[in-house]
């Protein structure tokens, strides 16, 4: 199964900004929206219209922006919707921010399997699109009107690392607190491959037709991302090894400190060891969990999974995995246990692995309509917790996650097995999708 194709022509463009005078078209009148980011210009490209018709749309929309001089052009990954089909590679107009967006030249892109659920047509998502989530990156411009204090926390050449979930800051859910519950983030991007004023920032080059956003977009060579769901990068930390702190790091942590609400001395139990299965190895390692107990069925990882923290390994391919848990613990079960596979079969061994009153977190994404199976009334009568949850809270949560990482508490390079170059990129998705990739890949596009 091949994953990637490519387009041969990777030249560079390098335009003087074209002041075409744009008229603003329309205000938007969707709540809680900022009445800054209400003002846009109409980029979509209508399919079957002259050639002339679509070179005057894309001069009046996207062509004219370039980066000080620089170039108004990049190269991004195009899924095309067809499960399993090639990947492309695409010549598209520079991205343009609006307010409160930033312009991110991305450094480095984690492989995640959520990409690869769109690829094989096992999550709905509006397509084309660009894949990519898990980015680092420099920042290069600003929206216009962006607020001061966004361009004097995140200026022009800062280093930067972006969550997965990109919060709004205004939905019910992020004035509360749980940013991971995003109404903006859900209704916009994850149902129509869009931000939040209903517009992709994507468009390609040869016809300026608009390609949607999975998250940012990140397996590109810039990508626009909203500044809430952004946090600075110390120079110390490595662009490449800090990419997988925006999702596989990030979703790890929302599991273990607001699904599970875990405490020093809880014991711990992980079932699939893979990117976000090692990352919460570790966070649980940080938390100061007194067992640590991996699941898997491939020795590698498993292998893995003890240099990361985990004090007993259980393969599952040869043992009962639940029965194991049981007698490392006692015969009680652990008082948290993660699901980060999403299978049925791992989605009760997770519920029958915890103790009379602990907690079971779902974090593994799994096809649509897939269902997992409780024994109801275990779950009744020994109050036991079943809770998703799939990342953490951005503004919150990711620059704690740079601590860790910056004081060695999270080890970034003990989870990186593998580096590949941006043209690359096809051989780690189909490694991934085999499951042989030991922890996470990462894209380097520098």
């Amino acid at each position: 199964m091949s994953f990637f194709s490519f387009n041969l022509s990777r030249s560079r463009y390098f335009v003087s900004r074209i002041n075409n005078n744009n008229r603003l078209l329309s205000l938007l009148s969707r709540p809680n929206y900022s009445l800054l980011n209400s003002f846009h210009l109409t980029r979509s490209i209508s399919q079957g219209v002259d050639d002339d018709v679509v070179k005057k749309k894309i001069i009046n929309g996207s062509s004219g922006y370039h980066i000080n001089g620089g170039p108004s052009f990049m190269q991004g990954t195009v899924f095309w919707g067809k499960p399993n089909s090639p990947i492309t590679i695409e010549d598209f107009h520079m991205p343009k921010p609006k307010a409160g967006e930033l312009l991110i030249k991305t450094k480095a892109c984690g492989v995640c399997h959520s990409d690869l659920h769109v690829i094989k047509g096992e999550l709905p998502f509006p397509s084309p699109c660009v894949i990519g989530h898990e980015i680092t990156g420099e920042v290069v411009d600003h929206g216009p009107h962006t607020d001061p204090s966004i361009i004097k926390r995140l200026p022009v050449g800062a280093h930067v690392v972006g969550a997965f979930i990109m919060p709004c800051g205004n939905c019910f859910y992020c004035v509360k607190g749980q940013e991971d519950l995003c109404e903006a983030f859900f209704a916009y991007n994850r149902a129509k491959g869009t931000l939040y004023d209903g517009e992709t920032r994507l468009f390609l080059r040869k016809n300026g037709e608009p390609v949607y956003m999975y998250s940012m977009g990140g397996l590109a060579e810039y990508c626009v991302v909203p500044a809430n769901a952004l946090t600075v990068l110390p120079e110390t930390l490595p662009y490449s090894e800090s990419a997988i702190l925006g999702c596989a790091v990030f979703t790890a942590y929302g599991a273990m400190r607001h699904a599970a609400e875990m405490r020093a001395g809880d014991s711990v139990a992980v079932i699939g060891i893979g990117g976000v299965g090692s990352s919460c190895l570790q966070i649980a390692r940080a938390f100061g969990a007194s067992e640590i107990i991996a699941v898997d069925v491939q020795d590698d990882k498993l292998q893995n999974a003890k240099m990361l923290g985990a004090t007993h390994i259980v393969n599952a391919a040869k043992e009962d995995a639940v029965d194991k848990i049981k007698e490392i613990t006692g015969g009680m079960g652990v008082d948290v246990a993660v699901e980060a596979l999403g299978k049925p079969q791992t989605f009760l061994q997770c519920t029958q692995s915890v103790r009379d009153g602990g907690k079971a977190v779902m974090i593994g994404l799994a096809p649509s309509n897939v269902i997992g199976e409780v024994d109801i009334t275990r779950l009744v009568r020994r109050q036991i917790k079943i809770i998703g949850s799939y990342g953490g809270r951005a503004r919150q949560d990711l620059p704690k996650l740079v601590k860790l990482a910056e004081t060695g508490l999270f080890n970034l390079n003990a989870a990186i097995s593998r580096k590949c170059k941006f043209e690359e990129a096809a051989n780690a998705y189909k490694d991934l999708d085999r499951g042989s990739i030991v922890g996470r890949a990462v894209v380097e596009i520098m």
